[in-house]
């Protein structure tokens, strides 16, 4: 695919798969650039929509039953039921076979990371699946890390590297791609932003 392309062809829920790596309690402790109730909010969201539109998931930890602790609760009741996380010792998620293979089972080629730390457990998969042909996209936030040097350092690497940068509602929003769709009710309460609740209550109060 030709690096125009890359950045101009849409996503949809049939080209695209999300990829969720290490929202563990023990990492999301130390988050600084994005308080910590957001960002569970929006990756729970995030999973939520993309099941409303049929959009695999594939799940990581690292170091669940030591350093890192278990994937965060609210993630795990939002994920299709029985979805299996890959717990890996690999830094780079990317370098673990059984990730690239649940990745490649999708057969999707666009692939939505989000993960905690930003510069580290998003950004390097994105990177490196950018690099194995794919089109990467990350949700920024739906990520977390540890300071602000840390969230500019991984922005600006991840660009470098030719991965596209955007936030979760934008890009399940792409996706829907037409509201009059009977899912997209479904879709927006599972996306759950919070200025449409006004978008709502103004919409009710004329249909009033």
């Amino acid at each position: 695919m030709s690096e125009r392309t890359k950045f101009l062809e849409p996503i949809t829920r049939d080209n695209a798969a999300v990829v969720l790596v290490d929202h563990q309690v023990g990492l999301l402790s130390g988050v600084r650039d994005i308080t910590v109730g957001e960002l569970k909010h929006n990756v729970v969201a995030m999973a939520r929509a993309a099941a409303v539109l049929g959009i695999p998931v594939v799940a990581t930890t690292t170091a669940a039953d030591s350093m890192w602790g278990p994937t965060t609760p609210e993630l795990v009741e939002a994920l299709p039921a029985g979805q299996k996380i890959i717990d890996r010792s690999t830094v780079n998620a990317w370098h673990d076979d059984r990730v690239r293979e649940a990745v490649e089972a999708t057969g999707r080629r666009k692939l939505i990371f989000a993960g905690v730390s930003l510069e580290v457990c998003a950004a390097l998969p994105a990177i490196a699946a950018t690099a194995a042909g794919y089109d990467a996209y990350v949700a920024v936030d739906a990520s977390g890390t540890f300071s602000q040097a840390k969230r500019e350092a991984g922005l600006l690497r991840m660009q470098q590297a030719g991965v596209v940068v955007s936030d979760y509602a934008t890009l399940l929003v792409e996706a829907l791609a037409d509201n009059a769709l009977p899912e997209a009710g479904d879709f927006y309460a599972a996306l759950d932003m919070p200025f449409a609740v006004l978008v709502g209550q103004i919409s009710a109060a004329h249909q009033a």
